[in-house]
């Protein structure tokens, strides 16, 4: 028997053992039949996985935006330049992220594409961010996927600098991947709190359940960055016509709003911010082109920064 379909086989088998993953498995199974070059009609896969036909159109349209599908007439197909390079581990990883999307809005269309192209174009180089290996902590992605869902208090170590710290009576709310690495947003204390998921350890379900929170909810949702505070500051910049053009052409802050375009091809800035390191790590990146308007005292703090740095 051929060794690609006994592996098509075994990861069929692995998903359908799994009832909490039939989502998982019913993109899985659409992956691999659109990798073999199979043009899918949606009304015969809803019938096919006894879903309705919006659900699928949801999966093609949606879930599976970031792939180079192509259409003709009803049918979807993969574009044959792709045909057969995706591998098993691919599959299962392309369909799980597009499952953990639809559950939770911030993770970035833009990483599963350049994920997408970075697996499946063997002759293109694609330059961009070093996604975090997440090998060995598929499990506690899992449990924290479940706890959110299921809106369950969680206690975890939490590892930062040399310390370990414990935390008990968390509030789960969101996985968020930021520039290729993942967060967990939680209430903590009553204060939103974000924590870099590799140093999670010791993941824990508690018997208590939390109600969710409107307004934490849309913040969630609305929020560019990892830097997440319900006390959100504003910081206004200026920016140098030599560089204007790079933060017309896109946010390179988080929640940035172009407020005036100078008569000298300058960019008056504006952004809601966390915490204000947020922003200074941009400014000093873009020294001498970027200067900090509002509020008081935060151009002299990155002033002062530089002139100790000098004086090193």
């Amino acid at each position: 028997m051929n060794p690609t379909f006994v592996s098509v086989l075994r990861v069929m088998d692995v998903a359908k053992n799994k009832s909490q993953d039939t989502l998982v498995y019913r993109l899985s199974s659409i992956l691999i039949k659109l990798n073999h070059g199979e043009k899918l009609d949606p009304q015969g896969l809803a019938d096919e996985y006894g879903v309705n036909l919006r659900t699928i159109q949801r999966d093609l349209n949606e879930r599976f935006a970031y792939l180079p599908l192509q259409r003709k007439g009803k049918t979807y197909f993969l574009d044959p330049i792709y045909l057969g390079k995706l591998t098993i581990k691919d599959i299962e990883r392309f369909a799980s992220l597009a499952g953990v999307k639809g559950l939770f809005p911030s993770l970035s269309s833009d990483f599963l594409a350049e994920l997408f192209d970075a697996r499946m174009q063997s002759a293109i180089t694609v330059k961009g961010h070093h996604y975090e290996d997440l090998s060995g902590k598929e499990r506690q992605f899992a449990e924290l996927e479940e706890a959110i869902v299921q809106r369950r208090h969680i206690s975890f170590d939490y590892k930062k600098a040399e310390e370990r710290k414990h935390y008990s009576d968390i509030s789960p709310l969101r996985l968020i991947n930021n520039k290729g690495i993942w967060y967990l947003a939680a209430m903590h204390d009553g204060k939103l709190k974000t924590f870099s998921f590799s140093r999670i350890s010791i993941i824990q379900k508690q018997a208590s359940h939390f109600e969710p929170i409107k307004d934490i909810d849309a913040l969630l949702s609305k929020e560019e960055g990892v830097w997440i505070s319900q006390d959100a500051q504003e910081v206004v910049l200026n920016i140098s016509p030599e560089v204007a053009g790079y933060f017309k052409r896109r946010k390179l802050i988080a929640n940035q709003v172009i407020e005036k375009e100078l008569e000298t091809g300058g960019l008056i800035i504006s952004t809601r911010v966390g915490h204000v390191n947020q922003v200074l790590s941009i400014v000093k990146y873009w020294i001498p082109y970027i200067r900090i308007i509002s509020p008081d005292g935060l151009q002299e703090k990155v002033n002062q920064s530089l002139r100790a740095y000098l004086e090193k």
